[in-house]
């Protein structure tokens, strides 16, 4: 499927969490920040969002990654652990790889402390790679649910199989607030916070200014003010 059709159904599929965020947070596009008050932003994924997939002198970060650079600093790390997060207060996992058992209990440990996530869960990525399957490099099909989100009351289910909805959807099962026809949902965990989305293919753009990431800069903003 090419980009340009991806990114038209990212557009479409939120649509309403869009329209919900203008409702419920500020709906004024977030510009950019001076570089010295460009906050640190711990990134973890396996999407191609730093590099290209060939990483190739010409194929450098994605529109996301402009996008994002605008307002933070940019930290990747490999692992949600203790290690990888002290010192650091906000974190956005776009996507991420399964995450070991014990770096669950730290990262809940993180949060619990203050800790501010986004977090970005698609149940069916639908981005395009020219990596073979089972390639390291290549990006998950599915968000690796390991038993985090139901511990933070949550539950992730996929689109549905008739093709009539290709979203994902969440629902609260604890204290988590859902909003955006079940496309996000805002937990308050502890001390920290989190925002979880159940879709990464709207990151898949053309353009930085596209609206789709101004719903990720606005969220996370969100977490900021928390």
């Amino acid at each position: 499927m090419k980009r340009s059709t991806i990114a038209m159904l990212g557009a479409i599929a939120f649509l309403a969490a869009i329209a919900a965020w203008a409702v419920t947070g500020s709906s004024d596009r977030l510009g950019p920040r001076p570089e010295a008050e460009r906050a640190p932003l711990a990134l973890i994924t396996s999407l191609p969002l730093l590099f290209g997939e060939e990483f190739g002198l010409d194929n450098g970060g994605s529109p996301a990654l402009t996008r994002l650079e605008q307002r933070y600093n940019i930290l990747p790390v490999g692992v949600a652990d203790q290690k990888s997060l002290q010192g650091k207060s906000l974190l956005l996992m776009a996507h991420p790889r399964a995450q070991p058992a014990d770096v669950l209990v730290q990262l809940d440990q993180w949060v619990q402390g203050g800790g501010k996530l986004l977090l970005l869960a698609d149940p069916k990525l639908d981005w395009p790679s020219s990596r073979p399957f089972g390639d390291k490099l290549r990006p998950q099909p599915a968000f690796a649910d390991t038993g985090l989100l139901q511990h933070w009351g949550l539950k992730l289910s996929g689109p549905e199989a008739d093709g009539s909805d290709t979203r994902g959807h969440l629902a609260s099962t604890g204290k988590c607030i859902v909003v955006g026809g079940g496309m996000i949902a805002r937990c308050s965990i502890g001390r920290g916070w989190v925002t979880v989305i159940a879709d990464a293919d709207f990151l898949n753009v053309d353009d930085s200014e596209a609206d789709n990431l101004s719903l990720l800069v606005g969220e996370l903003n969100r977490l900021e003010s928390r």
